[in-house]
């Protein structure tokens, strides 16, 4: 009997051994025919696997054999659809004889080998992910305010403890992706995820190896005749040179998720069928986005807990001075990530089973005009560091690739912009306090990231799509999204605020210039140090309650909040008694506000539902051995171009918008009131341009993409898989040798 052999070598496996049966299929039609004729019928002239069909031999551990599980979607089809099994006794081993096992080393128990399947592994990938996005995306975000004051740090230094992780990601995504593509990629994983918790414990250091905090705080703050203000402080503190600590746990951070969305995703698409990769991944990237939503929620939690556990302290929370326990969650962040490497660590190589859907695969790799993509199927390319140059050299050859690229670029801008100052848009338009509009875009962001994110590989898994069809979907998702951002057109106007957007009588301020002086408050001595809006009973909004002329202050019971009385600015005309005033920002009654928030959540839900279909077609439009290589070239592009400028660019913008600044010590602080009609003009400006180039680049990817001729390819494995269209579905006459 001649031996079939794979006609493209893409993939490097040699068939040494004859495929045969030991025993006849009673449904094959033929007795004793070779399975890959009776897979004929099926337009199928692949060969399967370079392992052979045994008769259900038992696995080496005893238990039984996850190798089929891994060809199994996340959910099961119907009975109805369900194939009937060719023999229920046939079974696929791996070349070598036996399949490999779950453990560390020579230790692998029986007990383990029920996880060593593609479910077993998405979950513990996604146990990280959600991990590394609660901590890096969520936690990071939400105590970077309460770090600046309790280490005495600026902004821009902060700003450089948030950009380490970029920075380390970019410095190891060649390294990491080019080696461990071409290694063993679940330990790659393991020590990244390992990497990861020492760099959350180590950022939770610096509270343990300080002294306690003590605030300077007085009961009178702002009110009139008693508004006190901190001494400024030339020198730079002492406590500020913690930041290197919290940079070096930061560039931690970066380095150990740098495997995990490169090696993880491809680690997944090799080890399950190609029409459940999509699915599998979006899974994957789900929990990535559920993770800094968890983040925003738990961290808030820990930071109306005082950071000196067990002491004692007359400051509330709303207090600006208020340090929160910013520490708790990195340090139960850090020992779950030590907890879960374990586990990862100790995968094997390849999936049970997982060499058939390697050999089964059909390239739609782009093909090069000069035919040089061919260099790609050499078994031994990439295995050393002098094929590096060439490998990048094809992935900048390929257009699809490259557009694919800025595609990403452009989305990670807006992604990257949207999550930093999405909380702050939501917070001057709707006039919210900062983690009210944190909640408020955590409740947007969970169903429309999550949830557009998990469509998107439905979709492909549904449609069958192959790689020209996705990336028209991703075009359709990003022109969806285009129209949607023309919703900024409005906006909901601003709080009237005395001396910021009017006068104190009501009138426009001459040439715009701010005026916090007035008559009814002059004779309290305000400075302009202690930013803490009140809101009057006449509805005007006031710099804090010393400019309101507030003489004293209660609490409320009902509600916590202060409540000043005897303000002489607060226009006792409107009501009787009405000279008092609440502590916080007055509520806004925007009429446009569903129909804003409405189709900020189309704006989300398209921009993320685009994400895993550009990933999807990606990993497609380059040979099998440059994925894992290809993912980390693209990641430093997406970082580089769109993941450190994004933020920045959308600041920029945003900056221009406002009305009030920060003064520290005679220097410009951070912005308290942005006009909300330039906010709304500006992120529509930034917007467009990022989605207009957006659809560019998914438009030439499209046209520039060239599949693999159809004589090419070695088969279809089945019509569902390979149909001769992007939407082509087709029964085979015989079941998928999946399901045997």
């Amino acid at each position: 009997m001649a031996m079939p052999q794979n006609s493209t070598r893409e993939n490097g496996f040699c068939f040494a051994q004859p495929l045969d049966f030991s025993h006849p299929s009673p449904h094959s039609g033929e007795a004793g025919r070779p399975l890959g004729a009776a897979r004929e019928n099926d337009g199928c002239s692949t060969p399967l696997s370079n392992g052979i069909a045994s008769s259900g031999a038992p696995s080496p551990s005893g238990a039984p054999s996850p190798s089929d599980s891994s060809a199994e979607p996340l959910c099961a089809p119907s009975p109805a659809q369900d194939p009937t099994p060719l023999e229920e006794g046939i079974k696929y081993v791996s070349a070598e004889g036996e399949e490999p096992a779950c453990g560390w080393g020579a230790f692998t128990p029986g007990c383990l080998q029920p996880c060593n399947t593609s479910k077993g592994v998405l979950f513990f990938l996604c146990v990280a992910s959600f991990l590394q996005g609660m901590t890096v995306n969520g936690f990071i975000n939400t105590v970077i305010t309460s770090i600046e004051r309790r280490f005495d740090l600026r902004s821009y230094q902060s700003g450089l403890i948030a950009s380490s992780y970029d920075i380390a990601a970019c410095v190891c995504l060649t390294f990491v992706s080019y080696f461990g593509g071409n290694g063993h990629k679940p330990r790659w994983l393991g020590w990244g995820v390992l990497l990861m918790g020492l760099g959350s414990l180590l950022f939770a250091l610096p509270h343990f190896t300080t002294g306690p905090y003590e605030a300077r705080s007085a009961a009178q703050v702002g009110v009139c005749g008693g508004n006190q203000s901190l001494p400024c402080s030339q020198a730079p503190s002492s406590l500020s040179g913690y930041r290197f600590v919290f940079m070096l746990g930061q560039f931690l951070h970066g380095m150990g998720a740098t495997p995990l969305y490169t090696l993880g995703v491809t680690y997944l698409d090799e080890n399950v069928k190609t029409n459940y990769s999509p699915v599998y991944i979006a899974v994957f990237y789900t929990a990535a986005i559920l993770g800094p939503a968890a983040g925003y929620l738990v961290g808030g939690m820990f930071l109306n807990i005082y950071t000196e556990i067990g002491r004692e302290t007359d400051m509330a929370p709303e207090n600006t001075l208020w340090v929160g326990a910013w520490w708790i969650g990195f340090l139960g962040a850090g020992a779950a990530s030590l907890l879960i490497s374990i586990p990862i660590l100790g995968y094997p190589q390849r999936l049970p089973g997982s060499q058939r859907y390697i050999v089964m695969r059909v390239s739609e790799a782009h093909q090069l005009k000069d035919g040089s993509h061919k260099k790609a199927l050499d078994p031994d390319f990439g295995k050393t560091v002098k094929d590096l140059p060439r490998s990048v050299l094809l992935l900048l050859k390929n257009p699809t690739f490259i557009f694919l690229c800025l595609a990403g670029a452009t989305e990670a801008t807006l992604i990257a912009g949207m999550s930093t100052f999405g909380p702050k848009f939501l917070e001057s338009q709707f006039s919210l306090s900062a983690s009210e509009a944190a909640t408020f875009f955590g409740y947007l962001v969970v169903p429309a990231g999550g949830g557009g994110t998990f469509l998107g590989g439905f979709l492909v898994n549904k449609f069958k799509l192959r790689c020209s069809g996705i990336i028209k979907l991703c075009l359709l998702c990003t022109v969806s999204s285009l129209l949607a951002i023309f919703i900024f057109f409005i906006h909901c106007p601003n709080m009237p605020m005395a001396g910021v957007t009017q006068m104190y009588d009501g009138s426009a301020l001459p040439g715009g210039h701010l005026n916090l002086t007035a008559a009814c408050s002059a004779q309290c001595g305000c400075l302009q140090g202690t930013y803490s809006p009140v809101c009057g009973a006449d509805g005007i909004m006031y710099y804090s309650p010393c400019h309101a002329g507030c003489k004293s202050v209660s609490v409320n019971l009902r509600n916590g909040k202060k409540v000043y009385q005897e303000c002489s600015c607060v226009d006792k005309a409107l009501l009787p008694g009405s000279g008092r005033a609440e502590a916080g920002k007055c509520t806004s009654s925007c009429a446009k506000k569903p129909l804003l928030l409405c189709f900020i959540f189309v704006v989300i839900l398209f921009t993320f539902l685009s994400s895993i279909p550009a990933l999807t077609a990606t990993l497609r439009c380059v040979p099998d051995r440059q994925r894992s290589f290809a993912l980390g070239i693209q990641w430093i592009v997406v970082r580089t171009l769109g993941g450190i400028p994004g933020p920045i660019a959308f600041g920029s913008m945003i900056d221009k918008s406002c009305l009030l600044w920060q003064d520290q010590c005679g220097e410009q602080g951070s912005c308290y009131v942005y006009q909300n009609s330039a906010m709304s003009r500006y992120t529509l400006v930034a917007g467009l341009v990022y989605k207009v180039l957006g659809t560019t680049f998914f438009i030439v990817a499209c046209l520039l993409y060239k599949p693999p001729p159809p004589e090419s390819a070695p088969g279809s494995l089945d019509a569902s898989e390979n149909g001769s269209s992007d939407l082509q579905e087709h029964k085979p006459s015989l079941p998928a040798e999946e399901d045997i």
